[in-house]
Parts: structure tokens; C-alpha cells; sequence
């Protein structure tokens, strides 16, 4: 399943929010913090993200088209879920976008939905 958001910041901004996670929670208000070594993903950066009530779940990212303004990511332990990212330009704006496996997109799309268009704002 592939959700899709625009809004009025720029492409590269947006990009730079999606792939600096000392960000991530400034625009995902699910994630409180992230722990991570690089200060932007990379093929092969680890982490975790840490969520509400204590939650902590290690990921993995897969692959990075910086360029293409792509990535991939994994996240979990026991249950792990692969999800595709990407940021393209709109009408006076961007569009982010994540393509995630159909089961979880049904409980997770308004949370992903709200994410998306807190990405996309123009001052974030």
C-alpha cells in the first residue's frame, strides 16, 4: 500500500527531515527520540526508535537513493516491517510518500497520514 501527502515545503527540505533521524520526531509524532550513530541514513545505518510508553525498536536501513530521494528501512524484533520511503516535487511544493505492507497500513494509516502532512509543512 502506498500513501501519499503534499504539502508546501521544499523537496530538499523535506528529503533532509526524512533522512536526518535526530529529526524524525520534530515531524513523526509517534517516534519520541531516535538513537542512531549517523546524522543521516546511509545504506547499513542501525538504530532504534523509541515510541510511547517505553517502546524501543531496533531498525536497519536497507537502501538509499539520496538522488532519487528514496530509502528503505526495516524495523522490529520479532515482527519486522520493511517500509519504502520517498520525497518527489509538487505543485508548488513536495509530495512524501511511504509504500508499507497492506496489513499494517490499515491500523497505522491515519498515524502515517498525520506524519506525512507534518513532513511536508513548510516550517517545521
Amino acid at each position: 500500500m502506498r500513501v501519499a501527502v503534499r504539502g508546501d515545503a521544499e523537496p530538499d527540505e523535506v528529503w533532509d527531515r526524512f533522512t536526518t533521524p535526530a529529526r524524525w520526531p520534530s515531524w513523526a509524532p509517534h517516534i519520541r527520540a531516535v538513537t542512531c550513530a549517523d546524522a543521516r541514513v546511509v545504506t547499513g545505518t542501525r538504530g532504534h526508535v523509541h515510541g510511547p510508553m517505553g517502546l524501543r525498536l531496533p531498525f536497519v536501513v536497507d537502501a538509499v537513493d539520496h538522488p532519487g530521494r528514496t530509502w528503505t528501512w526495516t524495523v522490529g524484533r520479532a515482527i519486522r516491517v520493511t517500509m519504502v520511503h520517498g520525497v518527489e516535487p509538487a505543485d508548488g511544493g513536495s509530495r512524501a510518500w511511504a509504500r508499507l505492507p497492506a496489513l499494517l497500513g490499515v491500523p497505522y494509516l491515519p498515524l502515517l497520514r498525520w506524519a506525512l502532512a507534518r513532513l511536508v509543512r513548510g516550517a517545521n
